[in-house]
């Protein structure tokens, strides 16, 4: 039986450590078959590799609780598996129409509602920002993503590492319109960077991160799900082994 090792960012915040935790909690109700375990890639313990250490008799598929793939997925991840064959690393969460999902489901709970707005008012989406560019790259897809779900244009604010800053993209959205702006925050749970994205955006709108005291939403669980069912080596084993049965059948 395959092993999901949830690897999470990492926080000091015991709001987000509690949501990030109640999200892996979640994932394992959803799988009750599975060991679920939860690690970090930085701040908490137990790190990738205790947490790996404890893991050692079955197949690990690792999913990334990271919402782009950047230096932490293409490096640290992939350094700290090198020697253990039997891991899969599951891709990040994001880009993921789900994600847009819970973005829209938070500006609504903020008061943003699209009925009322009008066709050019901004929604600016805020991200973390990484020196890695396909990270950044990653959030800018989101936006695009969320800009087609709402039809309204939709901005990218760095809260650090990346321009423009946040502060410079509401104060832009804001030259623009006489409505508040709203930022969506492209955020997994509570910490620093949601509390900088609240001071970096006086006067607008700031949407809660994905995850928050509520309970996880279940397009959040259901992506962590399907990560690791894509990266569980038994599965994809399996699923090789009837396309090879089936092929001849189906006259492939």
């Amino acid at each position: 039986m395959t092993a999901l090792l949830a690897i999470s960012h990492g926080t000091g915040d015991q709001a987000g450590q509690h949501a990030v935790a109640t999200l892996v909690g979640a994932v394992a109700a959803r799988l009750p078959d599975v060991v679920v375990r939860l690690g970090h890639v930085d701040v908490q313990q137990p790190d990738v590799a205790t947490a790996l250490a404890h893991l050692h008799a079955a197949p690990v598929a690792l999913v990334p609780l990271l919402l782009s793939a950047g230096y932490h997925v293409h490096v640290d991840l992939r350094r700290a598996t090198r020697d253990r064959p039997d891991v899969r690393v599951a891709p990040a969460l994001g880009p993921d129409p789900r994600l847009v999902d819970v973005l829209v489901q938070r500006l609504q709970e903020a008061g943003w509602d699209a009925a009322s707005s009008a066709p050019d008012d901004a929604v600016v989406l805020a991200v973390a920002g990484s020196s890695d560019e396909r990270a950044n790259e990653d959030c800018r897809v989101v936006a695009r993503l969320l800009a087609e779900r709402i039809a309204r244009p939709v901005e990218v604010g760095f809260l650090a590492a990346a321009h423009p800053r946040l502060r410079d993209a509401v104060t832009a959205a804001q030259s623009r319109t006489a409505r508040p702006v709203a930022v969506a925050t492209y955020l997994l749970a509570p910490g620093y960077f949601h509390d900088l994205a609240v001071r970096e955006a006086p006067g607008a709108i700031v949407a809660r991160p994905l995850l928050d005291a509520d309970a996880p939403a279940a397009a959040l669980v259901d992506l962590v799900v399907d990560r690791f069912l894509a990266a569980d080596p038994h599965r994809t084993a399996s699923a090789g082994a009837q396309r090879h049965i089936e092929g001849p059948a189906a006259g492939v």
